[in-house]
């Protein structure tokens, strides 16, 4: 076994292997698989190998400059979706104690408590006072 993985290490030796653009391509390959199942679409298939041998190209690239390049456009990409979507979620855990207001100043969202009527609110970022509302 220790044979096969020096074997394994010295031929990625060189390569660039795997990166956050790997897995989501891995995540894109297993939906396209699983969507392919219900559907049985040709084009779905071909696009599933496209990016099958995508990934494998990748991983297995001597060009690491250029796989790089393109995880960083991915990255630039991905991570404010991710951001907004990591926010949504906060939110709805935070529904019965918290509401979520943005600062007219810097437009920076401020978690408050979940207090009925209008407050006054200083803002963390910017040190202004803010009006906040809150219905109920």
């Amino acid at each position: 076994m220790e044979n096969l993985q020096e074997k394994l290490a010295r031929f990625m030796r060189g390569r660039y292997g795997i990166d956050q653009m790997y897995y989501a391509l891995v995540t894109v390959a297993f939906i396209l698989l699983f969507v392919n199942l219900i559907v049985r679409s040709v084009i779905l298939e071909v696009i599933l190998w496209i990016v099958i041998f995508w990934i494998i190209y990748r991983a297995f690239s001597r060009n690491i400059y250029s796989r790089q390049e393109e995880n960083k456009r991915f990255l630039k990409f991905w991570n404010p979706i991710k951001k907004q979507g990591s926010l949504d979620i906060r939110r709805l855990k935070d529904i019965r104690t918290h509401r979520y207001r943005t600062c007219p100043h810097c437009q920076k969202i401020l978690r408050l408590p979940r207090k009925k009527g209008t407050h006054s609110v200083t803002c963390p970022v910017c040190h202004q006072e803010v009006q906040v509302h809150i219905p109920w």
